[in-house]
């Protein structure tokens, strides 16, 4: 697998990740809306480390475990389910809507600003907390492994170089929307956002559908 592969792997996973709607997300609107550009990135960026420390964990422990077929068989099945699962619940949001985050009023916009410092640590700390984080890199993130084989050093560098690549696009592209869109960016972003990650669960559950129908299905069958 070329490293262009395992790279694109990497930031299009952390996309996908990243536009699943959930706690840092909205924390990131939020602090943008009500402070500005800075303390949102701050808060995004710790976020990409604490995703990154799950990246590599699922990548460290992975990669032996990958080589047991009854291991493949369940982290494909569980991976196609949950990325099918997953497909489905954002093409619904992006259907139907929920109502924008809860942001603070322009009244607050006096407040001090958090130190950079305590919106990096409140980054880590949510995306460490998460509750489907460690389902999702244990079952998407084996998965993906599987795929692309980033199971040597070098491959697994480039593998989380592109995954930190994506969490921190998105961190920009989030707080510059949120930034200069100010109460505009609410439902609507959120919508896009929605559509968007659909899109990109869908391409993942084909790319591991199809991955694992010829590693574990057609080949065991030509070995036999």
């Amino acid at each position: 697998m070329s490293h262009v592969s395992l790279l694109s792997d990497g930031f299009f996973l952390s996309l996908s990740l990243c536009l699943d709607i959930g706690l840092v997300n909205v924390a990131i609107i939020s602090l943008t809306l009500t402070h500005g550009f800075r303390p949102g990135f701050w808060l995004g960026l710790g976020s990409c480390f604490g995703d990154l420390i799950y990246a590599a964990l699922a990548l460290a422990g992975m990669a032996a475990l990958l080589q047991f077929s009854a291991v493949r068989w369940i982290v494909w099945i569980g991976g196609s389910a949950l990325l099918l699962m997953l497909t489905w619940k954002m093409a619904r949001e992006a259907l139907y809507p929920a109502s924008a985050p809860p942001v603070e009023g322009e009244a607050d916009s006096a407040a001090p600003l958090p130190k950079p410092w305590r919106s990096f640590v409140r980054g880590v700390v949510l995306a460490l907390s998460s509750p489907s984080a460690i389902l999702w890199f244990a079952a998407v993130g084996g998965a993906l492994i599987a795929k692309s084989g980033a199971t040597s050093a070098s491959a697994a560098s480039i593998f989380l170089l592109g995954f930190f690549a994506g969490g921190l696009g998105w961190t920009l592209f989030l707080c510059s929307l949120a930034s200069h869109g100010r109460k505009r960016a609410g439902a609507g972003l959120l919508r896009a956002c929605h559509m968007l990650s659909a899109l990109l669960f869908a391409y993942f559950s084909y790319s591991v559908i199809v991955h694992g129908y010829h590693d574990l299905i057609l080949q065991g069958a030509g070995s036999t």
